[in-house]
Order: C-alpha cells, then sequence, then structure tokens
C-alpha cells in the first residue's frame, strides 16, 4: 500500500494534477466541436426535412383547394343531388366530372381522385398509371364503407389529410363531404419519398415518415434493426437515437395531416465533416490516457525504483542488519553515486559499531564481575557465623559436612566468571547452598525442586536464582515455624518466543508492602538491616545481559509467602564467554 505522504505518492498526484484538467478540457474541446458540428448538421438537414415538408403541405393545399372548389363551386358537383329527380342530369354530371378528374390528375401529385355519390352509389375514380389494380379497389371499398358509417366519419372531415393501412403499404387520404355526395384524394406514401433521396444522409442513414402514433410509414426495418425511437418529441432541434448506432433525428410535422417527415443521419457522417484540428482534439486525451501509464513506468524505473531500493536497505539497517547493502545495477549517475556512497558509509558505521560493542563487552564483563564479587561477601559472612556456631556445641561430623558444602559452593562461586552456566549446574549449587542451610535451621527448612530433563542444558546466568533463594533464607526462614521453598523451572511461550520461567515460592511473611513497591520500581532498599542489594544486583545483570527481553516479577502469595517469576529468553544474546 502506497503511503500518502511518500515520493511515489506525490509524484503520481503531482503528473495527475497536470493531466487531468488538461485531458478534462481536451475532451471538453472535442465535445464541444462535436456539439457545434451536430448543431450545424440538424441545423442544415432541419431546413432540407422543413423545406419538402412544405413542399408536401403545399401540394396538399392546393388538392384541399380543388376538392372544395369541386363540391361547392363546381355546377357539375352540385348537380348530384338530383338524383332522385332528375336522372337524366344526374348522370350528365356523373360523366363531366369524370372528366375534369381524369384531366387534373396529371397537374397534380396524387395518385388518384375519387367522387362518390352515397344516394346513386356510383363511385367515380380516377388513378394514376403507378397504381395497381388492388390498390384501386381498396379504395373505393374504403370510400363505401367510411360512407355507409357516415355517423362516425367527421372526424375525418375535420382533421384534413388522414394515414390508411393496406397489407403492408399505407396511403394518404383527403375525403370531404356535401349532403350524399364524397369528393376526396389518395397518395401512395412511397411516392413522396423519391425526392427524399437526394438528402445527403450517408448510406447508414434513413428519410422515412411517421405517424402520430408513432408508427413508421415507409421503411420500418430501418427502424427496427437499429432500435430508433420515435416518440421523442420533435419539437425540439435534433436528438440522438440508436443503439448499435447512434442517429441524429430531426423531424418536421405536417400542418395538413397525421404525419411527420424525419430524417436520421448517422454520427460518422456527421464527424467526418470535423476538421483536421478537430480530430487531432479528440484523439489527444485518447493518446494521453496511453501514455499515461508509459510515462509512469518510466519514471518508476529511473527514480522510484533506486529510491525503493535505497529504503529497503535502510529499513533493513534499522531492523538491526547492518551488513544490509544496495546491491550494484544500471541506474543512472546520480544514483550511482547516492549507492556507493551510501554503501562506504555504512561499512565504516559497522566497523565503528564493532569497536563500540566491544568495549562496551568489556565493560559489561567488568560490571558483571564487580555485581558477583558484591553477593559473594555476604554469603561468606552467613557461613562463617554456621561454623562459628558448630565449633561452639563441638559438632565435629556437621562441621566436616559444613566445610564439605562449603568447598562445594565456593568452587561454584569461584568458577562463576562466566557469564552462562548450565541450568542442571546452577541447581546443584542451589541445593548445596539449601543443604548448608538446613544445618543452620535443622527441621525449619524444606525445598523442593522440580525442573524437566530436557531444559537442564539450558544456558543462564549464574547466581540468578541462588541470590532470590538467599533473600528467602534470610527474611523468611525463622525458628518459629518451618518454612517450605519451592523451585519450579519449565518452558513458557510468549509472542511465540520461547522463553526459561522460573518460580521460586515461599510459605513466609511475604514482602513488606512499602519493599515490594521499591522492588517493582528497580530501586536499591535501603533500611534498618542495612542496604538490600542482591535483587537489584539481579536485575542490573539481566538489564546488561538480556537489555530490555529478560522480566522479574515479585508478588505476595495467598494465605502468606512470596513469589518471585524469573522470565529469561531461551536463546540468549551471548553465551558461554568469559566475563
Amino acid at each position: 500500500m502506497i503511503s500518502w505522504n511518500s515520493i511515489r505518492f506525490k509524484l503520481i498526484v503531482a503528473v495527475l494534477i497536470i493531466l487531468v484538467p488538461l485531458i478534462s478540457l481536451l475532451i471538453y474541446l472535442s465535445d464541444y466541436a462535436v456539439y457545434v458540428v451536430r448543431n450545424q448538421i440538424a441545423e442544415s438537414n432541419y431546413n432540407l426535412v422543413s423545406l419538402y415538408m412544405g413542399q408536401i403541405d403545399n401540394s396538399l393545399d392546393v388538392v384541399d383547394e380543388y376538392l372544395i372548389n369541386l363540391m361547392l363551386e363546381d355546377e357539375d358537383g352540385r348537380d348530384l343531388q338530383y338524383f332522385a329527380t332528375d336522372s337524366d342530369r344526374y348522370h350528365l354530371a356523373i360523366t363531366r366530372l369524370s372528366n375534369k378528374i381524369t384531366n387534373i390528375l396529371s397537374y397534380q401529385p396524387i395518385d388518384g381522385f375519387f367522387i362518390y355519390s352515397a344516394s346513386g352509389q356510383d363511385y367515380i375514380g380516377t388513378s394514376s398509371a403507378k397504381t395497381t389494380f388492388e390498390e384501386r379497389q381498396y379504395v373505393r371499398s374504403t370510400i363505401e364503407q367510411m360512407a355507409k358509417n357516415d355517423e362516425n366519419s367527421n372526424m375525418l372531415y375535420e382533421k384534413g389529410w388522414f394515414v390508411q393501412r393496406f397489407n403492408t403499404k399505407y396511403y394518404l387520404f383527403r375525403l370531404l363531404k356535401k349532403d350524399n355526395t364524397f369528393v376526396g384524394a389518395w397518395i401512395k406514401m412511397d411516392n413522396l419519398m423519391i425526392p427524399l433521396r437526394l438528402i445527403n444522409i450517408g448510406d447508414k442513414g434513413a428519410s422515412l415518415f411517421v405517424s402520430d402514433h408513432d408508427e413508421p410509414i415507409v421503411n420500418p426495418e430501418f427502424v427496427s434493426n437499429n432500435q430508433i425511437d420515435l416518440s421523442k418529441d420533435i419539437q425540439k432541434n435534433y436528438y440522438l437515437t440508436g443503439t448499435d448506432n447512434r442517429y441524429l433525428a430531426v423531424g418536421k410535422h405536417s400542418s395538413k395531416g397525421d404525419f411527420s417527415l424525419f430524417a436520421f443521419i448517422p454520427d460518422e457522417k456527421i464527424l467526418e465533416n470535423l476538421p483536421v484540428l478537430q480530430k487531432i482534439i479528440v484523439f489527444i486525451p485518447l493518446g494521453s490516457v496511453i501514455l499515461l501509464p508509459v510515462c509512469i513506468l518510466l519514471l518508476r524505473k529511473s527514480l522510484l525504483v533506486p529510491i525503493k531500493r535505497l529504503l529497503k536497505a535502510m529499513e533493513r539497517i534499522r531492523d538491526g542488519n547492518l551488513d544490509a547493502r544496495i546491491p550494484p545495477f544500471s541506474t543512472s549517475n546520480e544514483f550511482q553515486i547516492v549507492n556507493d556512497t551510501f554503501n562506504k558509509m555504512m561499512s565504516q558505521i559497522q566497523e565503528l559499531k564493532n569497536n563500540v560493542y566491544e568495549e562496551q563487552l568489556n565493560k559489561q564483563r567488568a560490571e558483571l564481575q564487580h555485581l558477583q564479587l558484591q553477593i559473594n561477601p555476604h554469603f561468606y559472612m552467613n557461613s562463617l557465623n554456621i561454623l562459628y556456631t558448630l565449633a561452639r556445641t563441638r559438632n565435629i561430623s556437621l562441621m566436616e559436612e559444613m566445610s564439605l558444602c562449603l568447598i562445594q559452593y565456593f568452587r561454584y562461586m569461584f568458577r562463576s566468571n562466566l557469564t552462562f552456566v548450565a541450568l542442571e549446574d546452577e541447581l546443584k549449587h542451589i541445593r548445596n547452598y539449601i543443604q548448608i542451610q538446613e544445618l543452620r535451621f535443622p527441621d525449619y527448612l524444606k525445598c523442593e525442586i522440580a525442573a524437566p530433563e530436557f531444559i537442564l542444558s539450558t544456558p543462564l546466568p549464574p547466581l540468578v536464582i541462588q541470590t532470590f533463594v538467599e533473600n528467602t533464607v534470610k527474611h523468611a526462614v525463622t525458628m518459629d515455624e518451618p518454612i517450605l521453598l519451592t523451585i519450579r523451572v519449565e518452558l513458557y511461550r510468549m509472542e511465540d518466543e520461547p522463553y526459561l520461567l522460573i518460580t521460586i515460592r515461599d510459605t513466609g511473611k511475604g514482602f513488606n508492602a512499602d519493599v515490594l513497591r521499591e522492588i517493582r520500581k528497580g530501586n536499591r532498599i535501603v533500611d534498618e538491616e542495612g542496604d538490600h542489594i542482591g535483587i537489584w544486583n539481579v536485575q542490573q545483570r539481566l538489564q546488561l545481559l538480556y537489555q530490555n527481553r529478560a522480566q522479574v516479577l515479585f508478588a505476595n502469595a495467598a494465605p502468606s509467602g512470596a513469589v518471585v517469576e524469573v522470565l529469561l529468553p531461551l536463546q540468549p544474546d551471548i553465551r558461554n564467554r568469559e566475563i
């Protein structure tokens, strides 16, 4: 995980601060350029669509005027009402009207005119050569059906031109009525599309008519294949639609009927009109996004990787590995100088630290010898006191036993110039010491020692256990009641590291509260009995040997007695070295 305060993080942020606004600006300019071009293309095509729709509406308006004039002003149209009273006049009007609508057909963009007299059930129709017999029959049947359902057809007369579907084709109808006479015209919607092919909307584009029910009147395959949405408001300038391809849609509603004209221009057709500079603006953000990882990789190789190797070497040195060096690798001259200087400096520091370490070892040896010499005279005085007592009682056998124990005791003391001894030797010394004290306090001191055999060879500082045993004998053993002293040694694991746990427990009166508080603080204790230097000496020795890895815990047991726990690392830093 990258730290927010690292050089790598700051460099990446600096690059992003520069590139993100630049890329954002370029993207905005690119989108704005596309927006401007779309508006221009939309406006241009909207004008073409509006122009063509206006021509269609004008043509339909001319047809409307002709149909109204034919129905209201023409004398033959009025004569159709004489079907019941003057049949000759009626049939003559039928003949004349047939000629009139046949002649006018060649001058209008209409596929057919028709006149239907509901009174005589006469249908007069004329159609262009492009129409089929089925279409003409459909128109006639449609008009006759509308005449029969005339009570529901008022809406058709009012709304103008309306769209009707026959099979798969759509037709545009106009129907007017006066009395029992119907006059109208019809157009095939496909024929209206022919001039629209001149509009340049590309090979993938399309123009088509759409009903007011959002149904495509022509080219429905284009709508379904490209998922074109026809329900949006065409009053706006344009809108984008389509999923597989994006299309710009413009449209114009007819003022004469219930249909609209749409043009769909593909985006690729629009964007091909962009200038070269605008195309460059479009591709610059993409190029920046592609080049950004490349720049970061180059920056990482030339700057971040050398710094990371330097930091790893420094972290290993911080963890205590002074042998750590920066391995040689290909890098810039500046970093090569830094690496060589760093390696040379660490070699000098390691040499200096070794010299200081040797001096500290010599100082520790001197201090340990001094501390042990401070312990030895205390026991020596007690031993002479015991011998003096035995001499006064003339107990020669006990004096011999006492002398033998003292010889073994002092032999161990005089060889305790080692920094570490085996646990087995230390326990033998404790048993010898207890035997001496049992001669002094017969029946008032009992000692139990328990230690697994597999840890008897474990090294530990000499006289550590003996000091606390001696303290128990000095302050807890009296001639009033027997004292049980137990020593237990076992393995203990703390934070996945093995330790040697030594527990010294007695059944005496325990520690005085003030003394216990001072001992826990690590202070030397001085009272009316003198300077109690033994416990303080042990604490100092363990600190010199183990620093902060060893612990000595003091407590009072329930219901009485004192408990001392010594926790030592199973593998000390220094083993079997002479002081």
